[in-house]
Order: C-alpha cells, then structure tokens, then sequence
C-alpha cells in the first residue's frame, strides 16, 4: 500500500526566490514620502527636546469637543548678550494665554504673552491633496514681527510646497521616492529683502529599523542623521552639522527611551555639551517635566522643572 501512495510535492519556496521577489520594485505603487523640512524629524526628537531653564507649569482647559484654552506660567532666567565669556542672566516671568480650535479640516491656535508678544498659527485642508498652513507674530520690537504662509501638495509618491513671507521671502521644496525606502529631494529660496538666495538638495532612506538622511545646501549647511531603532521603545541618534563657510562644526549622539509612564531623551555633543529631557506621566493629564543642560566648557547649567495639566 506504500508503494501506491504518490509521492508529495514539495511547495517549499526557495529562500532565493523570496529575497528576489522581496527586492522587487513596483515603481508605480511607492509610498509618499515625509514632508521635505522634516526629513530628520527622528533624529530631532531624539536629539533636540524642548529644554528649558527655571519653572514652567501649563494648564489645557477644553471647552467642547473642537474648542479649548490653554494657559501658560513660566519662570526663569533669561541670558542677555555680553562680550565676555561668562553668561549674564537675568530673572524673568512671563504669561502666556491661548486659544486653540481643532477641526478634521481646520486648525487655529492664538497665544498672547504679557511681554506683548501676539502670535497665531492656522492650518486648513483646502482639497484632500491641497493643504494651507500659516503663522505670524507681533512684537513691540521694531523690524521683529514676521508672517509665513506655506502651501503643501501631497501627490501619491511626492510632496511638493511653496513658501511664501514677508520681506519678499519667497521657497519652494520637492521630495520624490524613487523606491520604497530611498527618496531624493530639493528646495530653492530667495529673501528680496536681503538680497540673498540659495538651493539645497537631501536624500532619506529608511526602514522599519533604522532612519539615514543627508543634506546639502549652498548656504553652507551640510547635515547627516542617522538613527538605529533598537526595539520598539528604544532608539539611538546621531547627527553631524557642518558649515564649509565658517567651518563650524558640531556632531552628537543621543538616546530615546520611552517606558511605560514616561520617556527620556539624552544627548551629548562635540562642544562639551550634555542634556537630558524627562517627561513622566503621573496620572491621566498630568504631566511631570524634568529638563537639565551642562555646559562644561562655558560653565553654563541650565535646570528646569515643570507640570502639564490637560491634554
């Protein structure tokens, strides 16, 4: 009975197989790729938190489901410019009040400080590929208010935008994939009022473990970032910054860790510099900060502490 049971086939597909079909492009089917500012967005919110010095405590208070206000209290020193090496501060308070309204197609959000400081910030999706985003202060400060409005069009496997502010500051940026993981792109500017202008260019490859991104532009600005994810709550960063007209240079590496109610970023740079940035959640909507900057070759501490109530 043996001998007349066929022999089975084997559907085993071979691991060369798979590879290749895995390496296989569909360059009519590529994702849209981030937007061209934010093309080291991991590598900032690893190595660039909101560091802070003194006390801060903000409260979010919602109205309704699409209306909310927020207010803001904040204080600590302020550093003035001085032509010796020592850093001069000097004690402040300010207030901040805000208003923020939230909607699937609109989003407004004002603040008002007690320095005088008006600012307002606007975002509208005008069609579902077409998008306009906005932002303006005022200051008492002669020549210190500015407005921006910024045009994003989102197309299946690029992103375009363009730029447009006062003292006839006028941009414009492009990013393509050109596969699945790598994406090119590029961006052009001109401030009339200064009489200046430049272009740019920047390359992004990522994948699920791991974010590579460069960038070049005739400013002088050349910025490579690279951050290895080592797990799901864990990522490490590193970033270089050069400029090849004052030949400045500045490069650090940093760490995200996000826990279960809290998460901590650190970093340190070639200048000396070490910073770390805490946030722990206490309870839901409550928000504990810890912020701590060490400055060893200025001799500069900076520490900050503060709450967040509301979400």
């Amino acid at each position: 009975m043996a001998g007349l049971v066929p022999p089975t086939t084997s559907t085993t597909t071979k691991p060369q197989q798979v590879k290749k079909e895995e390496e296989k492009v569909d360059y009519f089917n590529l994702p849209c790729p981030i937007p061209y500012e934010e093309i080291h967005r991991e590598a900032f919110m690893s190595l660039k938190p909101e560091l802070f010095e003194g006390m801060r405590f903000d409260f979010t208070k919602g109205l309704n489901h699409k209306f909310s206000l927020s207010h803001s209290v904040f204080m600590g020193p302020m550093e003035i410019p001085s032509q010796s090496a020592e850093t001069i501060k000097i004690p402040t308070a300010n207030y901040e009040f805000g208003a923020n309204f939230m909607d699937p197609k609109l989003m407004l959000f004002g603040r008002i400080m007690t320095d005088g400081r008006l600012s307002a910030r606007l975002k509208c999706d005008l069609t579902d590929n077409l998008s306009l985003k906005a932002n303006a202060q005022i200051t008492n400060e002669p020549h210190m208010s500015h407005g921006m409005a910024y045009f994003d069009y989102k197309g299946k496997d690029y992103r375009s935008q363009f730029q447009l502010g006062n003292g006839a500051l006028f941009g414009a940026n492009y990013i393509q994939s050109v596969t699945r993981h790598l994406s090119f792109g590029g961006e052009v500017f001109w401030a009339g009022q200064h009489r200046k202008s430049g272009i740019g260019y920047a390359a992004r490859y990522n994948t699920d473990k791991m974010v590579a991104t460069g960038q070049v532009a005739s400013t002088g600005l050349v910025a490579l970032s690279y951050v290895q994810k080592l797990s799901e709550k864990v990522s490490l960063a590193t970033d270089l910054m050069y400029n090849y007209m004052s030949k400045d240079v500045t490069a650090s590496v940093g760490y995200d860790y996000i826990l279960r109610q809290c998460r901590l970023r650190g970093k340190i740079d070639s200048n000396g510099v070490a910073a770390a940035f805490l946030e722990e959640r206490l309870n839901m909507g409550l928000n504990f900060i810890l912020s701590a900057e060490l400055d060893h070759k200025k001799k500069d501490y900076k520490f900050g502490f503060g709450l967040t109530l509301g979400e």
